[in-house]
């Protein structure tokens, strides 16, 4: 499975908060993550991909347009690859209080979890929806190559039971960048994380 973080997304204008999907923040792809997409669909378009999954939010549907646009595969909608929910600060306000080194944020980085945020997704949920998504689909392609277009927090999530690492060790991928798990019938390998080559190319 090659997992794609989307391309850089729009940001709160103003003040205003960001449109929600479901209570979740969904902002467009910003111009700049419109080139991050073509670029990365460039990229994946000569790996012999034999499906496409995105989540539901705007941000995921369009970086993966140009890979499916070029290879002819149309995209599967897959809800349970949605990014965390951030509960009270979701519609960009999470960028905001990040930026401002919020206490809340700080404790959230130290205990490494989602849900120190309040009204937040709770951890074992999260784990949990990732685990079985990422399973579901590895087996419904057995011996195929896989592209999943994801968010920071689920390709973080399923790199961290791969490795049975900390929670966030692998927190913050880089936008359209490329991270590969092989999922067998036992155990989750990572074959690669934050491979973002063809943007530096670009």
């Amino acid at each position: 499975i090659l997992l794609v973080r989307h391309g850089e997304s729009g940001s709160m204008l103003g003040g205003q908060s960001l449109a929600l999907t479901d209570g979740q923040g969904d902002p467009p792809l910003a111009p700049g993550g419109r080139a991050e997409a073509e670029l990365v669909g460039t990229r994946l378009s000569r790996e012999n991909i034999a499906a496409i999954y995105t989540s539901p939010l705007r941000r995921t549907v369009e970086t993966a347009e140009p890979l499916a646009r070029s290879i002819g595969i149309v995209p599967r909608v897959e809800r349970d690859l949605r990014e965390v929910f951030l509960g009270e600060w979701e519609g960009g306000i999470y960028r905001k209080k990040f930026a401002e080194q919020d206490p809340i944020a700080l404790q959230m980085l130290a205990a490494q979890r989602w849900d120190v945020i309040p009204g937040a997704e709770p951890a074992p949920e999260f784990s949990e929806r990732v685990r079985s998504v990422i399973t579901r689909i590895a087996a419904g392609h057995p011996g195929e190559r896989i592209a999943v277009f994801t968010h920071a927090g689920v390709i973080g999530e399923v790199l961290a039971q791969a490795s049975s690492s900390e929670p966030f060790a692998f927190i913050g991928p880089n936008t359209a960048s490329i991270s590969q798990v092989l999922v067998t019938s036992d155990r989750w390998l990572i074959r690669r994380f934050n491979d973002a080559s063809h943007l530096e190319a670009g």
